[in-house]
């Protein structure tokens, strides 16, 4: 009997780790801290374990990354990528996944990273990432970007309980646009399961006292926000 020949390509997990910061749409980034591409920017990420489906290595990786589990954050697969020449070393199918993340934890370097910054999106989509995380990049924050229209993902960038005013900060942000403060509150509070009232109130944004929400059960509305409303 022969024995099976060695795997010729392996399984990695790619993740977009987002979130907002400062007033602006960020995204994990690690410096490599060995080669190929040592010095370079790129994703988190890594090889599937013997044990794991893709989606568990998915979780491994932003609970190492972030300290965030799944159940904390949402993560959602973007894409599939297997161009034969992507890795250098040997034949890798990324399978990318987006992680939208409630305000963003120390950093921590390990594995190959050397350090690891929450960098502006805009700032990081000019990068010459490593390998083709550029292109990861870019369809992961086009898929976010997209999403909020037609989801509840934004819920996602919010603490447990938010004002309106800091959900629709979270749209703007992301959209980078402005929207009308009071047509947006009428809109958000009249989908039903959208959002759930916890009849408290903050003033921690100054100004009166404003109503706090969490998120509902609605994942995905039954009509389209857009950013140009």
């Amino acid at each position: 009997m022969v024995d099976d020949p060695a795997p010729t390509s392996y399984v990695a997990a790619d993740i977009v780790i987002l979130t907002i910061s400062g007033g602006e749409f960020r995204v994990l980034l690690i410096e490599r801290g060995k080669a190929p591409f040592a010095g370079r920017l790129a994703l988190p990420g890594g090889f599937l374990e013997d044990d794991e489906t893709v989606d568990d290595a998915a979780a491994r990786e932003l609970f190492e990354e972030t300290g965030f589990a799944v159940g904390e954050s949402l993560l959602e697969r973007v894409g599939v990528y297997s161009e034969p020449d992507r890795d250098p070393r040997r034949r890798v199918v990324s399978v990318a996944y987006a992680a939208l993340v409630p305000g963003p934890p120390p950093t921590r370097a390990g594995g190959d990273a050397a350090e690891t910054a929450w960098l502006p999106v805009d700032e990081a989509l000019k990068e010459p990432l490593a390998f083709d995380h550029s292109r990861i990049l870019g369809d992961a924050v086009a898929h976010a970007r997209r999403h909020l229209e037609y989801t509840t993902a934004a819920t996602a960038f919010c603490p447990k309980e938010f004002t309106i005013a800091e959900l629709r900060r979270v749209y703007e942000i992301v959209w980078r646009t402005s929207l009308d403060p009071g047509n947006f509150h009428r809109k958000v509070t009249r989908i039903e399961g959208f959002l759930v009232p916890t009849e408290e109130t903050t003033t921690r944004n100054g100004g009166r006292p404003a109503a706090l929400y969490t998120a509902g059960p609605l994942k995905w509305l039954p009509l389209p926000l857009s950013p140009a409303h």
